[in-house]
């Protein structure tokens, strides 16, 4: 979706009310396009087909044919390498239980596809700018995720704080965010997660952040997320779900992608400071051995 989700961050700002809705529908369901008839389309949004067409005109396609075709061919590019993955596996031995080939294979594809969406969107610019900010030693880092993704946030909060210092997961009652967020100045960045729907409090603590200057690095889904909007640099991941909820798998791979190119950057001192996490560790015999 890179092509038509360019064009709607570089035309965001002039969408009316109505038109935003309808690129919403864009960007989260995109096979509903690629099949679907601007009525289908405007039942979505809520919206006109009128607003349909609108948009379509105003992103720079010859009306809705143009933006239909257009994201035809990003879902072939984006589900092609999944499927052929799929496709060389090799199947188990083991038989599961009666339901369970079905939603194993189901999850297998929708988790492929997500990584492969979420890293093959990444622009190789920004995910430079990103590991130069959160590389930066002299600079503090907070990581601020919604309730649905913080176990993303964590992992990444501990991971960075493992190769770097002053590194801290920012969460809990509005007062505890406020006071861990406050005073954020030009030297601090953030590290804000949360997908639709977006929670007030993570928008509303880091819009207050970025206000005093900090510098936001945002995973999100999409351009239109109000996260995406406030960012220096923005990443859009793909969390479709084989079953009710959304997935975070390709969240954690791009959370995986910054970390490593984090301790790649300081490679030198990231590998003090593990050694000394890891002596400490022995020292206080804090983790079993495998016999």
């Amino acid at each position: 979706m890179s092509e038509v989700a360019d064009h709607i961050e570089e035309r965001r700002a002039q969408l009316s009310p109505a038109e935003r809705r309808v690129a919403e529908v864009v960007l989260r369901d995109p096979e509903c396009v690629a099949f679907g008839t601007v009525a289908r389309v405007a039942e979505r949004a809520g919206t006109s087909g009128a607003s349909v067409v609108r948009l379509s005109t105003r992103l720079g396609y010859p009306g809705y044919s143009g933006l239909q075709a257009a994201v035809q061919r990003a879902i072939g590019q984006q589900l092609r390498p999944a499927v052929e993955r799929i496709r060389d596996m090799h199947p188990s031995a083991a038989t599961p239980p009666d339901g369970a080939p079905d939603v194993l294979s189901r999850t297998l594809g929708a988790e492929l596809d997500n990584v492969d969406r979420t890293l093959s969107a990444v622009d190789a610019g920004a995910f430079e700018r990103a590991v130069t900010l959160l590389a930066d030693r002299r600079r503090p880092v907070r990581v601020v995720a919604g309730d649905a993704e913080a176990g993303v946030g964590a992992m990444l909060a501990s991971a960075l704080a493992l190769v770097r210092e002053d590194v801290a997961e920012v969460g809990g009652s509005d007062v505890a965010v406020a006071r861990r967020l406050a005073g954020s100045g030009p030297e601090t960045v953030v590290v804000a997660i949360d997908l639709r729907r977006y929670e007030r409090w993570v928008v509303e603590h880091v819009t207050r952040a970025v206000g005093e200057g900090a510098t936001l690095v945002a995973v999100t889904d999409g351009p239109l997320s109000p996260l995406a909007a406030l960012a220096s640099v923005s990443f859009a991941v793909a969390a479709e779900g084989a079953g009710p909820f959304d997935s975070h798998v390709g969240t954690l791979a791009l959370a995986n992608a910054l970390v490593t190119g984090v301790a790649g950057r300081l490679r030198r001192s990231a590998t003090r400071r593990l050694d000394a996490v890891e002596a400490a560790w022995r020292e206080a015999g804090a983790l079993v051995e495998r016999p």
